[in-house]
């Protein structure tokens, strides 16, 4: 039997001789990729105050880019109402914090890009570009990351380890661990300091809650949104750090035009003899998209995308995810090759992608104080949810209603559709900007009346100022 006195010399000749190579030292990874994580706050100035935000960001250059994700920035909210981004290194007093510019957002990864504005702070700040990049890691291997706590705690960062439970595709290349390792989007690291990825959120475990009316258990799911215990790894990042939008809103916005794509079904696929081979099923060809312009029909079968068989994920779902970003990974103007089986028979379309229609976040919009309205233009995204073709498109949208005033009294909500403003159509939005301008500055006016549509029912508004 070896003594271990015996073993430890043994490890430590084959050290000293380069036969063994030593690990780094975990303190000293630690100082060094602490540099590389910051805390982000950002302020929403929405028609009533002025709400303050966070999230954890990753520096990806030497220009002090910083990502984080797009979850962290309401979906109702327009960039133009973002505004005093600030940076807060980790354990620094929160008093002291950073001007950074919003870049935008990243359709295809996700993320929302800022930079910070002094350069003597960028100085300080590593980019994970600078370290190696990891290998896919091996199932039960250690990896560490970094957690940061909330601003009452001066964002203090802390150590997280677990190890690799599984790997797979969901659809981009994922580390699933057995415990929390990092917070989201917060940089991963193996033993030797090398970069293994970025921390993906909304991961939970399922638990069963039991009560004296529900002997069975009902099924929860918890989530932890200060960490998370799945790795998005480096090899499906670093090819995109360089996705700097070039404006607020993100724009080009590559767009095909389907509509709820769904994975086959395996007793349909197993009809159709397609067992061994993906493919989603159209629902819907959108109206003067690309898809429709190269002739895809609803219930068309895609099999390959430029020559090549769909892959094979599971769970199935997931298909779709791969697949819509693997359309926003490209450009306006680039021909994507889609393989179709229709009634039977093969054959490909050739689609030339174009840039979106205006989305609502990029919609105009005015708030009018008086009425307690915010409108916004009515776009294509409206029109596809309501079932409106392009041609017969106008009125605006309810952005937002004020509580407990006459036009919330009077039974307007959010995302109604105004058709009609006192018995005059609304062409679009000048025309509905024009009418409520007029409305709201006449002093003498009791009322007026608004023509809604709500869920495919009309409605006539009869709102009181008086």
């Amino acid at each position: 039997m070896i003594r271990r006195p015996l073993v430890q010399f043994l490890l430590l000749s084959l050290v000293a001789s380069g036969g063994l190579a030593a690990e780094p030292d975990r303190a000293e990874l630690w100082r060094e990729r602490l540099s590389s994580v910051v805390a982000v706050e950002f302020f929403t100035e929405t028609e009533l105050d002025r709400r303050p935000s966070q999230a954890f960001g990753t520096v990806i250059d030497e220009e002090g880019t910083i990502v984080f994700p797009s979850q962290a920035i309401n979906s109702r909210v327009t960039p133009t109402q973002l505004k005093d981004f600030r940076v807060y290194l980790p354990g620094e007093p929160v008093t002291r914090h950073y001007p950074a510019t919003h870049l935008g957002h990243d359709e295809y990864t996700g993320w929302e890009f800022i930079r910070v504005n002094d350069s003597a702070v960028r100085a300080k700040l590593v980019p994970v570009t600078r370290y190696p990049v990891a290998a896919t890691p091996d199932i039960a291997e250690e990896l560490w990351g970094i957690g940061l706590r909330k601003k009452d705690e001066n964002f203090a960062p802390y150590h997280l380890s677990s190890r690799v439970s599984i790997l797979q595709r969901l659809p981009q290349h994922t580390a699933v661990l057995a415990n929390e390792v990092a917070g989201p989007n917060l940089p991963v690291f193996n033993r030797r300091g090398e970069f293994v990825g970025l921390g993906l959120g909304g991961f939970g475990a399922t638990f069963m809650q039991f009560s004296s009316r529900d002997r069975n258990g009902l099924p929860v799911m918890m989530l932890n949104p200060d960490e998370c215990a799945a790795v998005v790894l480096a090899d499906e990042l670093s090819p995109h750090f360089s996705r700097v939008p070039d404006n607020i809103y993100g724009r080009p916005l590559v767009w095909l035009g389907t509509n709820g794509l769904q994975p086959l079904d395996p007793e349909v696929a197993n009809f159709l003899a397609l067992e061994k081979q993906a493919g989603l099923v159209v629902s819907e060809v959108l109206t003067d998209s690309p898809a429709a312009a190269a002739g895809m029909q609803e219930r068309d079968i895609i099999l390959t995308l430029d020559d090549a068989p769909l892959p094979v994920l599971k769970p199935d779902r997931v298909l779709i995810t791969w697949f819509q970003r693997e359309v926003d990974l490209r450009r306006p103007g680039d021909t994507l090759r889609l393989g179709i089986l229709r009634d039977g028979q093969r054959m490909q379309i050739n689609a030339r992608l174009a840039d979106a229609p205006t989305t609502p976040r990029e919609a105009p919009r005015r708030y009018f104080e008086n009425l307690g309205l915010t409108i916004r233009s009515f776009t294509y995204a409206d029109g596809v949810v309501r079932r409106v073709k392009p041609g017969a498109h106008g009125g605006v949208i309810a952005h937002f209603v004020k509580l407990n005033v006459p036009v919330s009294t009077a039974g307007l909500r959010l995302d109604d559709w105004i058709k009609e403003i006192d018995g005059t159509p609304v062409a679009d939005f000048a025309d509905a900007e024009r009418l409520l301008a007029a409305i709201e500055a006449d002093p003498v006016r009791s009322e007026f009346v608004l023509l809604v549509e709500r869920g495919g029912d009309t409605a006539v508004l009869r709102i009181k100022l008086k």
